[in-house]
Formats: C-alpha cells, sequence, structure tokens
C-alpha cells in the first residue's frame, strides 16, 4: 500500500519536526556548516519553484557562511534559525524554512510503516476536526484546525458536513488551522457550492506541469449550496487553510472574518540536508483560476477585519442578523433573534447592583426568587437554586435552559411586581408579585 502525504507545509506538523529533534544538539563547526549551506544552494537551485529566486538565496547563505556570519551560532537550532531568516530574506517565502530533523531510528523504519504510522496519528487528531456544534438560533460551527488528506480524513469530514446540513447559517474556524492536503479543500469545499467549480490550481516546477482543483460532481449527504457562510481567519491561518479562504473569498461564496492570514501560498516537501539538519523546499505554487495570482508573502486579507479573538462573536452576530432579515420562516426568525438577544448580553455583559437585585427577588407562583450579593436565583418549588444571568436590566437567562428567559416588571420605587416567562416561540407567562 502506498500511502500520499501532505504536499502542503502544516505549521503544526513542521512543530512537531522540531519538537521530535534534539534541542541540545551540539554546535557545527566551519567544515560542518559549509556541507549545509552548499547543499542548499544545490537543493534550492535544483527544486524551488523560482529557479532564480532559489539561485540568489542559496548564494547569499553561502556568502554569509563564507563571511563568517554563522560562525557563532550557538548550536544547530539557532544555526537554522538563522538561514531560514536568510532564506526568506531573499526569497520572501514563509514555507522555506530550514529545521533540525528528528535522529534516525536504529532500526531502519520501513516507508509503509512510517506512512501508517503518520496516519495512526492523524486520526488521534481526528484528521483536523477539533469541534463540531449547533449554536442557537441553528447556526452550524466547525472548529477545523488542519486539512488532512481527503483519501484518509474523508469520513470524518463527511459526517461534519452532513452534522452542519441543516444550518441557517454555518462558520468555518480557521484561526488555528496551519494548512495541510488540497484534496480535503476540495472536498469540503465541494458541499457549498451547486455547479462545477474552479477552485483553485498548483503549479509545479517539476514536469512543468499543472493540477487543477475543482469540486466534486458528487458528495454524500446534504449540499449546503445555499447556506450562508462564514470563514475567521487570524494570523495564524497558513497555507492549505488561506487557500480555502481565498477560494472562498474570490468566489464571493463566504464572507471572511478576522485577520490577515500568514501568507504562504507555495507548497512542496521536506528534504534532508545534513548534519541533523532538513528543509521544507516549495517546490510548486498556487495560481488562482480567477485572479491568476495567490496570496504568497501578503495573506488573505478578510472581508470584515477584526481581531482574532472577537471574530467568531462578530460572525455569528452577522449570520444571526442575516437570518432575521433573510429567512420567511417565523420559526426561524424568532430563534435568531432569540439567540442574538443572548449574544449581545455575552459581548456587552450587564452589570446590576445589590441593591437592584434585591428589589426583584420574592415569590411569584411556584417560582422563588432570592438575591445574595452579585447574585440573583430561582427556584422551582423544592428543586435546586439556579443562576440568574442579566442580559439586560431587567431581563435574565436561567443557568442550563435555553428558555424560558425572565423579565422582571418593577414599580416607581423599583420593587419587581410581575415575572414574565418569555419563550422563543413570542409567547409569555405573567406570574404576578404574592
Amino acid at each position: 500500500m502506498k500511502l500520499i502525504r501532505h504536499i502542503c507545509l502544516s505549521v503544526a506538523l513542521l512543530c512537531l519536526i522540531v519538537g521530535a529533534a534534539s534541542a541540545q544538539a551540539p554546535k557545527l563547526d566551519n567544515k560542518a556548516q559549509a556541507e549545509v549551506v552548499n547543499k542548499i544552494a544545490d537543493l534550492l537551485r535544483d527544486n524551488y519553484v523560482f529557479p532564480d529566486v532559489g539561485e540568489q538565496a542559496g548564494k547569499f547563505v553561502q556568502t554569509q557562511q563564507s563571511k563568517g556570519a554563522y560562525a557563532n551560532a550557538t548550536g544547530a537550532q539557532d544555526f537554522s534559525e538563522r538561514l531560514t531568516h536568510d532564506l526568506q530574506s531573499i526569497s520572501h517565502d514563509k514555507h522555506m524554512r530550514v529545521f533540525m530533523a528528528p535522529p534516525e531510528p536504529k532500526e531502519k523504519e520501513d516507508p509503509e510503516q512510517r506512512e501508517l504510522r503518520f496516519l495512526r496519528q492523524d486520526a488521534r487528531n481526528n484528521f483536523g476536526f477539533v469541534k463540531l456544534e449547533r449554536l442557537a438560533g441553528n447556526v452550524g460551527y466547525l472548529d477545523l484546525r488542519g486539512f488532512s488528506p481527503a483519501q484518509f480524513g474523508g469520513p470524518t469530514a463527511i459526517a461534519a458536513m452532513n452534522f452542519l446540513a441543516n444550518s441557517d447559517a454555518v462558520i468555518i474556524d480557521l484561526r488555528k488551522n496551519g494548512g495541510g492536503d488540497p484534496s480535503m479543500i476540495q472536498l469540503i469545499s465541494s458541499y457549498f457550492f451547486k455547479e462545477p467549480t474552479h477552485l483553485n490550481n498548483l503549479y509545479w516546477r517539476k514536469d512543468d506541469h499543472t493540477d487543477q482543483f475543482w469540486t466534486l460532481p458528487y458528495v454524500s449527504g446534504k449540499s449546503m449550496a445555499d447556506t450562508p457562510l462564514y470563514v475567521l481567519t487570524s494570523a495564524r491561518t497558513f497555507s492549505g487553510a488561506e487557500e480555502f479562504s481565498n477560494n472562498m473569498k474570490v468566489l464571493k461564496r463566504a464572507k471572511l472574518i478576522g485577520e490577515t492570514t500568514g501568507g504562504g501560498a507555495n507548497p512542496g516537501g521536506f528534504f534532508p540536508i545534513a548534519a541533523g539538519l532538513g528543509m521544507f523546499i516549495p517546490t510548486g505554487r498556487a495560481v488562482n483560476p480567477v485572479t491568476g495570482t495567490n496570496w504568497e508573502g501578503k495573506g488573505v486579507e478578510p472581508d470584515k477585519k477584526v481581531p482574532a479573538a472577537e471574530a467568531l462573536n462578530v460572525a455569528y452576530k452577522e449570520a444571526l442578523n442575516n437570518i432575521e432579515s433573510t429567512t420567511k420562516d417565523p420559526q426561524a426568525k424568532n430563534e435568531a433573534a432569540w439567540a442574538e438577544f443572548a449574544l449581545e448580553a455575552q459581548i456587552n455583559p450587564v452589570k446590576l447592583s445589590d441593591d437592584a437585585l434585591t428589589r426583584m427577588a420574592g415569590n411569584f407562583g411556584t417560582r422563588h426568587i432570592t438575591a445574595e450579593p452579585g447574585q440573583l436565583y430561582l427556584q422551582l418549588g423544592d428543586g435546586p437554586r439556579r443562576k440568574l444571568s442579566p442580559l439586560t436590566a431587567d431581563t435574565f437567562s436561567v443557568e442550563g435552559a435555553e428558555a424560558p428567559r425572565l423579565r422582571f416588571a418593577v414599580d416607581g420605587s423599583g420593587k419587581s411586581t410581575k415575572l414574565t416567562e418569555i419563550f422563543p416561540d413570542g409567547h409569555n407567562n405573567d406570574l404576578s408579585r404574592e
């Protein structure tokens, strides 16, 4: 069995490779350093997607080494970081990296067994699918941390897409996604288009050929071609995650919310160098079929720029607003408005004084409202007490319950006279104070 590995660098995968190497690797002498930079120059000349730039970058680090620029490097890790900095100063390619490679195993590992080991780790990471959730208001949410090859992660992706399929809007969170394989990008994207759609091209220097990526003619489950889509980005969004974001933006299929992405558009592969060091060399480049360009060195600009930490709330609020304004389903409209009311309180928390809370306390039928410093409680009969959280100055949500919410009516002195239970479908239940 021959397995196909990722062709786009995942930042997370790179960290694993670096972390597996010895942090206490010895300092390299001048001869060893010269061997490394000469090997880098050869590899770049023969493999980098832009031959002229690769040759310039290789010659630059050779010149740097001959001048003694790396003589005081404290060890292999420091040396690799300096090489990466100098190479990127010429190439401006964030995929081009030198790193400490893990030590060779004592017993030579069969390539197929090595690939199976990587596959098991992918599976333990659930192929990048970290969280699926149905947010209030029927908004689907997916936290996706990587794009594993579809031949392995496909069943997980299909299950995730079918979980989201009945949502009135979908949010895909790529804020911590470092990239991966274009086949998974192709699979997930296919759920969001009706007609065959040209997503992206990857040009490869070797053999001077281009791979085209189109949406698939068939997906298992329900299409979400008409479902509003929001994609969350950050400065950590990189490589394949940028491709997904860029594809959706250029095709006007999704609204991007968050930060400008990292700026890595050139896929490639890992190459051993010497002295326990390895290198990722971009051997291809992305070419968007609409713009003819890519996002290398500049990143993908979001449609709405906000700090990454705020992106989910902003996207969620926009999704709810959109549902309220466009749906013809009264229930969907009510649920969206209900959810937005709570979200607004989450974004802008309401703080009430102890005196205000005390004036709301009392008995309303079998509903017993009690106040303690900083907190209001509800107790039904002899049942457990549950916390009430303010949504506005007079309306509260009940701990552990989406409905009902409680609204207090107060008299001129500020003392509560009536408690109203509010439900998502719009009906109310009034309870007078005893």
